[in-house]
């Protein structure tokens, strides 16, 4: 299906109102995205990737050296290196925040929440593929993980032009969390997608956990 003109069609609308997920799910929770965040992504992310062109974080290297010292001093303590990658991922530094996300996932594989960061920052240095192959793994750890499956959508649509795999990834997380703030952008980001083409709005999407 050639959807590259309709994806890039409807890229203003959905990457406004969902782009600000894409921060992830981040480890203690705290750094959840707010509508705000949303609104201040810049529409029309390029086809094969990117960050949003907002203002990226200040990096703190007060704060980067002193968890920095923790990391070395407690080798098999995943927090500290968690920390780093939201620290290097808030400063757009995709390449160190991959290290310091992988680095803790080796250490705490069974963290979702990583594993989804890290997966997001594949996207955001234009590898959509590595992406989509970390989400999954993510989907292994916790395969209603709507933060996720979010993510996979919106990599879906613009990293890979895959509309209809896009779809389905929505349905999942409308079909999970349908009053949640992930299940409500999913809703929004399908409405605007079968506004612009409705052949993306046919049924297919696999089962939750299926």
């Amino acid at each position: 299906m050639k959807s590259d003109a309709v994806a890039f069609g409807i890229a203003g609308v959905l990457f406004g109102l969902i782009a600000g997920w894409m921060i992830g799910s981040q480890q203690s929770g705290s750094r959840a995205p707010t509508a705000a965040t949303a609104q201040q992504a810049t529409a029309g992310a390029p086809a094969g990737g990117g960050a949003p062109a907002t203002r990226a974080a200040v990096l703190d290297d007060t704060q980067v050296n002193a968890l920095k010292a923790v990391a070395q001093r407690e080798p098999s303590n995943a927090t500290p290196r968690a920390q780093l990658g939201n620290l290097y991922f808030d400063a757009e530094r995709y390449d160190e925040a991959i290290k310091w996300y992988g680095d803790a996932l080796r250490l705490s594989p069974n963290d979702v929440n990583v594993s989804t960061d890290l997966g997001v920052c594949y996207y955001y240095s234009n590898q959509p593929d590595k992406a989509l192959e970390q989400f999954e793994h993510s989907l292994t750890i916790n395969s209603k993980h709507p933060k996720t499956l979010l993510n996979v959508g919106i990599v879906k649509a613009f990293g890979k032009q895959d509309l209809d795999g896009a779809a389905q990834a929505w349905r999942e997380v409308i079909a999970l969390t349908p009053d949640g703030p992930e299940g409500q952008a999913a809703k929004r980001a399908l409405d605007s997608m079968q506004s612009a083409h409705p052949a993306s709005s046919q049924p297919g999407a696999r089962k939750p956990g299926a």
